[in-house]
């Protein structure tokens, strides 16, 4: 059994590689330290995560640094409606050998890789998005009834355009469940565009450097699992997810009168990993209540929706989740 003295000393000496990795990144993806931790969470959890930003926000540049810096062979796949599952899976074909034998040759996909950029996902049609469901959930895929493993370690890192729908197929909310968080990406402001401006323009860029290898990041994502998460986090976890189910009994007013459907266990599943990746993020040993406030969004947004009256009102489910999130800690606190 491994000695506490022995598991601190291992989580310090991984937020120090993380914080190299994390200086690495964002001398490349500039300005934008929350979406940089968000990914790197989602990573160190094992998960899966969906970027939603316009176009030329640097999602595509952000991907490709974290496949260099975190040692992972990546690929990415442009989405388009006549995308088939084939294309992202992989078909067989028919070989003719010298001496006139034929035998069927598996020819892998671009999904065969470690980290995969789904490039505006919601392009693909419900048919290619179920391949990927799949392969997002168990990690497999299955061509002329044969399963094939994926990549170990396996993350989507799928981004979505938010404002245009034409040609678009919705994500179904099995998929949507899927996925760790929900990083939005949004405009820098002036100083972290001129930034980027001055760091882009010139005859040279900044370069990222490989900081982990696969092992590491394995080894990273077991070490996660181990970090011990006090009593009354764990029961905030619980508090928050619950509190977002309008059929649950005392669940608040504005939430039965605004909420369609409320996350179920694998958002709280998903808190429980996040808050202890953000704590490592941070250099702290254990998770507390501002961990959970921080990552509500992210974790939750994704995972519930607002009823037709309310999304008529023009309420806002990204204050919905941060006022009530925000409201259960402070009532922890007066406890």
């Amino acid at each position: 059994m491994t000695e506490p003295a022995d598991l601190v000393s291992e989580i310090e000496a991984l937020e120090e590689k993380l914080q190299q990795a994390k200086s690495s990144i964002t001398r490349r993806f500039i300005g934008q330290e929350r979406v940089v931790d968000l990914t790197l969470t989602a990573l160190l959890c094992g998960g899966h995560a969906l970027l939603i930003g316009l176009p030329g926000l640097g999602k595509t540049r952000l991907v490709e640094t974290l496949s260099t810096v975190m040692g992972l062979h990546g690929n990415r796949i442009q989405f388009t409606p006549d995308l088939m599952p084939a294309d992202i899976l992989g078909s067989e074909v028919l070989d003719t050998a010298e001496d006139g034998s034929r035998q069927f040759r598996f020819i892998p996909g671009p999904i065969f890789c470690e980290l995969l950029m789904a490039d505006e996902i919601n392009r693909a049609s419900p048919r290619t998005q179920s391949a990927l469901l799949q392969a997002m959930q168990e990690r497999t895929v299955t061509v002329a009834g044969e399963d094939r493993a994926l990549g170990v370690p396996f993350h989507v890192l799928a981004t979505q355009n938010p404002i245009e729908q034409e040609g678009t197929y919705p994500l179904p909310e099995a998929q949507l469940d899927r996925f760790l968080v929900q990083i939005d990406v949004n405009y820098p402001d002036r100083q972290t565009e001129r930034d980027i401006l001055l760091a882009t323009t010139g005859v040279a860029e900044e370069e990222a450097h490989q900081i982990f290898t696969k092992e590491e990041l394995l080894a990273a994502q077991v070490l996660l699992r181990r970090m011990p998460v006090g009593e009354s986090v764990v029961e905030l976890i619980l508090d928050l997810v619950r509190a977002f189910r309008p059929e649950e009994p005392g669940v608040s007013e504005r939430v039965s009168e605004t909420v369609a459907w409320g996350p179920g266990p694998r958002a709280a599943q998903a808190l429980m990993m996040t808050v202890r990746a953000r704590a490592m993020l941070q250099g702290r040993l254990a998770p507390n209540a501002e961990d959970v406030l921080d990552m509500a969004r992210p974790v939750l947004s994704h995972r519930m929706a607002l009823n037709f009256a309310a999304r008529a009102r023009g309420d806002s489910l990204a204050d919905l989740i941060e006022t009530t999130a925000a409201g259960l800690v402070r009532a922890e606190a007066a406890a």
